[in-house]
């Protein structure tokens, strides 16, 4: 799961797999904006097949949060 992720950012948001841990926090350590966080919502519903209300997606501090809801909600 943690390698998927770290695919659809490299691939889809064009951000190196050098910076990404799973602490490094999407916003201050990525610069992902609003825009390209809710790009990532949507790639994580059609990749693993989830729904993600809008009421979680402020869980989405690290790249770790990503993946600890997506692994919660299979």
């Amino acid at each position: 799961m943690y390698n998927k992720v770290i695919e659809l950012l490299v691939n889809e948001l064009d951000i190196s797999a050098s910076d990404i841990t799973p602490e490094t926090q999407l916003v201050n350590d990525l610069g992902i904006n609003s825009l390209e966080l809710a790009d990532l919502v949507l790639l994580c519903e059609d990749t693993f097949g989830v729904s993600i209300s809008d009421d979680d997606i402020h869980k989405f501090v690290t790249v770790g949060d990503v993946v600890a809801y997506l692994e919660s909600a299979k």
